[in-house]
């Protein structure tokens, strides 16, 4: 059974820095080809795929997020991390780590996120207050 745990969600004003990370249990990140990513939903609001990793380490962010979030892996420590940078109010939201289980370790678009049959962890909660 896989298993996604996030943490680092936190509570920090416009302007400051967070990281996140994922661990994996249940299988290896080196031994299963799955494209990794985040994505965020906040209350009210549609969600979104806010960044995608490929097993090759190829990144895909959406528009909102480029230039001051940076997805990463590393798959010795079966973990997965997102440095958010010079956060907005609008960032707020719900984080999900996810693994797609798709694409033989390749995400083409970030709504790869939301296929079926991708494992997803319980979120980690990011409050960025103006």
């Amino acid at each position: 059974q896989v298993h996604l745990v996030e943490s680092g969600g936190d509570s920090v004003q416009a302007g400051g820095s967070l990281m996140l990370s994922c661990v994996a249990s249940g299988y290896r990140y080196t031994d299963t080809d799955y494209c990794l990513g985040w994505y965020r939903q906040a209350p009210g609001q549609e969600g979104e795929g806010a960044a995608t990793v490929d097993i090759d380490g190829r990144t895909r962010y959406a528009d909102a997020v480029k230039g001051r979030f940076t997805i990463s892996r590393d798959s010795a420590k079966n973990s997965l991390y997102l440095q958010m940078n010079s956060l907005k109010p609008e960032d707020t939201a719900m984080y999900y780590c996810v693994a797609v289980t798709k694409g033989g370790g390749y995400c083409y678009l970030l709504t790869d996120l939301l296929y079926d049959l991708n494992y997803w962890g319980q979120g980690t909660q990011v409050t960025v207050s103006s």
